[in-house]
């Protein structure tokens, strides 16, 4: 009896840890308060990118620093992590642990933005699409790849790999239509995802098939961005 009872543990552990990619289409991740304990991770078998596009949407009230996009290895922390300085107002790409800060940009509260980041090994360029629009580019690390275990976390930044987050560095918000490209977008492809038109969904990451995990107090729910 001892042994059905923990074979049948075993087997509601796999069922759940081997659910099905979601369609998160019209739905969002609301994250409603400050914690650091509630986050989402995002799962991909991808090991290794020269180049990378993350584009995601983002809607927030916050006056102060907070993560919105963190990528981890083992051997670079911030391997690809998109954060706000609330105190210089700037957006700050981090590549493979070296920095890009993009300011000028009319980051304004209690609206949705649209933020794409492309980077590409071979020449180190960064480049930030703010609601369509294009910063200049800037370098920050070049000559290898991205490798190593992904760990990928929406409403939080990781200073471990997969933990060591700060609660003062939290998301409070909502976060829609994340999707990641294992190479640098076109200037034609980013505003397809900006305007929502029938752009190619990513190929690491795809808002429309997506593997999650949601970790304490996020709620999952219906977008709303517009009133039809």
């Amino acid at each position: 009896m001892v042994f059905k009872m923990e074979l049948l543990l075993l087997l509601t552990i796999l069922t759940s840890c081997a659910a099905a990619p979601q369609d998160m289409s019209g739905q969002m991740f609301t994250f409603p308060q400050q914690t650091k304990s509630s986050y989402v991770r995002l799962m991909t078998s991808m090991r290794d990118l020269s180049a990378i596009t993350v584009c995601h949407r983002s809607f927030t009230d916050l006056k102060r620093d907070h993560s919105i996009f963190s990528l981890a290895t083992p051997s670079n922390i911030n391997a690809f992590l998109i954060f706000w300085d609330a105190a210089n107002k700037e957006m700050e790409a981090h590549v493979k642990d070296t920095k890009a800060e993009f300011a000028g940009l009319d980051y304004k509260p209690n609206m949705w933005h649209s933020i794409c980041t492309t980077w590409e090994s071979s020449t180190g360029l960064t480049q930030l699409w703010f609601n369509g629009r294009p910063t200049i580019r800037k370098t920050t690390s070049s000559g290898s790849s991205i490798s190593g275990t992904f760990i990928i976390v929406l409403g939080q930044e990781q200073d471990a790999h997969g933990g060591g987050f700060d609660v003062n560095q939290c998301m409070i918000g909502m976060m829609s239509d994340v999707h990641i490209w294992d190479h640098a977008l076109s200037a034609c492809e980013i505003h397809k995802y900006t305007d929502d038109l029938n752009f190619t969904p990513g190929n690491v990451i795809n808002w429309r098939s997506l593997d999650f995990q949601t970790f304490d107090r996020v709620v999952v729910e219906k977008e709303e961005m517009t009133c039809h």
